[in-house]
């Protein structure tokens, strides 16, 4: 029997905007397959660092399809690592991945747009309590 496959989804976790990513994606992966962690853990620099990617720029997310593989397996990075991510969920949000047709060199313009003025729109990310208690556990890192 194989493992099953243990999705990733990196972010920066001082931007309000990915945090709430990453509350969105929680509250519709009723299967609570995808896991987290800030891309300024050790856990992701290492990775990062890894596979030759920067460890101090935090202006991307990164999708890890399979943290098992995580060694030699794809990493997804901007709008190709979000659409991964709607695609594991369940409900109207997983309908959104239907833009991944779209090639990254249109989608990507706009993600760097965002990803460079996020923090000015959206703020700093202020932790607070989880709603759910049970979510801190999809945390490999914090």
């Amino acid at each position: 029997m194989t493992e099953p496959t243990t999705p990733v989804l990196l972010y920066d976790g001082t931007c309000a905007l990915c945090n709430g990513f990453v509350r969105l994606i929680m509250r519709h992966d009723p299967g609570a397959r995808i896991r987290f962690a800030p891309l300024q853990s050790e856990a992701a620099r290492e990775l990062l660092a890894s596979r030759g990617l920067p460890t101090e720029r935090f202006d991307s997310l990164v999708f890890v399809p399979d943290w098992n593989r995580r060694a030699s397996g794809a990493l997804l990075l901007r709008t190709d690592g979000a659409l991964a991510a709607f695609a594991e969920l369940r409900g109207p949000w997983r309908a959104v991945s239907w833009l991944r047709p779209i090639p990254p060199f249109m989608r990507d313009p706009v993600y760097r747009l965002v990803a460079r003025v996020r923090h000015a729109l959206f703020g700093d990310y202020k932790p607070t309590p989880l709603p759910d208690p049970l979510w801190e556990k999809r945390f490999i890192a914090r």
